[in-house]
């Protein structure tokens, strides 16, 4: 049981979340990359036609990547605000200008069964499909182009950063990766050939079409499922459901490496029969294996009026997710918990130690639990 809660502030100072986004220098470590891309510029840079619309008489289209399907007249953009209608053609306002980029360890994602301990080469552009009112980058995904400052990167320089500070993947977070699909695809393709993982924290709000085809380039996902109910993903998001659970089971099918996050909130999606019905929904669906991560809310954005998520609504959530079946149940942002470990679900022993993004002691042998040989789920090498 865990004892002592900390402060948010705490947990920064501690683990070190509190990241400069936009210090693309800094971050990267690597001066010459801006000395090779010039400095920041603020606006659009460049464009890329997107593969995924539909042209209508009279130069309207109708984008086909999520599932908002938005129909859009000449001169204007889709909800994400990063995709506009030029003279009937559709174009990606964002490709190849980043505004975030650092090496995180993959435990933030939170990726837990994904390479413990390595760094994740992350990066995001400024956009998302999404209106949560709980987001923790708001600041970028819920701006346009020429809000941010922002890089003319190529997906070469990417992939090169990437293998000189050592990195074993590269991550597509931050915002909904979905709305930068075309970088995505491109930097994945290279990362592919340079033997990097492809990685991403996403919504799940993508059509099933433009998902395929990334899943042939996906090593692994984590999707927020935010909520279990379309009246979640109305008011608090502006979405729906259902296109995330499709997302879900496709992913499942597709072979890629699949983790759940749940951000618990207080009074708004924290009720333990809607939490119940979910976990039962993944065992069904995806299988009793797949790692979920009960997360801790923090007052932001638009619901600063609430509190912090108590550590016993997680504990009650990973109790009723265990009850239910789940074999691997996490708490997150709650650092020094015990669920931050993985514990083998056939003898019970620890077999990954964690305190917050640090990895401890790892006691797998060939993906398998070093004590009783029972394979455990993901990708280890």
């Amino acid at each position: 049981m865990f004892q002592k809660e900390i402060t948010k502030r705490e947990f920064l100072k501690l683990w070190g979340k509190s990241i400069c986004l936009f210090s693309v220098p800094f971050l990267f470590g690597l001066p010459k990359i801006t000395r090779a891309q010039g400095i920041r510029k603020k606006g659009l840079i460049k464009t890329k036609l997107s593969p995924y619309y539909t042209p209508f008489p009279g130069g309207e289209v109708q984008c086909e990547l999520c599932p908002h399907h938005c129909r859009v007249s000449k001169g204007q953009r889709g909800l994400c605000r990063v995709r506009e209608n030029r003279d009937g053609k559709y174009y990606s306002l964002v490709y190849g200008n980043p505004c975030a980029i650092h090496p995180d360890p993959i435990e933030k994602k939170p990726f837990f069964h994904v390479l413990p301990g390595t760094i994740s080469f992350s990066i995001a552009t400024v956009g998302c499909n999404f209106q949560c009112k709980f987001c923790q980058n708001w600041e970028i995904s819920q701006a346009s182009p020429e809000d941010i400052y922002n890089y003319d990167v190529s997906s070469e320089m990417i992939i090169k950063s990437a293998k000189e500070i050592g990195s074993r993947s590269v991550a597509y977070t931050y915002v909904e990766p979905t709305i930068f699909y075309e970088y995505m695809i491109e930097i994945a393709d290279l990362s592919k050939k340079a033997g990097l993982l492809n990685v991403m924290h996403s919504n799940g709000f993508i059509n099933p079409a433009p998902l395929r085809n990334l899943c042939k380039r996906l090593d692994a996902a984590n999707i927020d499922l935010k909520g279990f109910t379309e009246n979640f993903y109305r008011e608090l998001c502006g979405g729906k459901l259902q296109p995330v659970l499709d997302t879900l089971k496709i992913l499942k099918q597709e072979g890629v490496h699949l983790e759940i996050t749940n951000l618990v909130i207080p009074t708004k999606n924290d009720e333990m029969a809607s939490i119940k019905e979910m976990c039962l929904w993944i065992k069904r669906e995806l299988g009793p294996d797949t790692p979920i991560h009960f997360s801790r809310f923090y007052p932001l954005y638009k619901l600063r009026m609430l509190p912090p998520t108590p550590v016993s609504t997680l504990e009650k959530a990973r109790g009723v997710a265990l009850a239910s079946g789940l074999e691997y149940v996490y708490i997150g942002n709650v650092p020094g918990h015990e669920g931050e470990h993985t514990f083998c679900p056939k003898c019970k022993k620890r077999i990954i130690q964690r305190t917050g993004y640090m990895v401890g002691e790892v006691h797998l042998k060939n993906g398998k639990c070093k004590f009783c040989g029972k394979p455990i789920p993901g990708i280890w090498t």
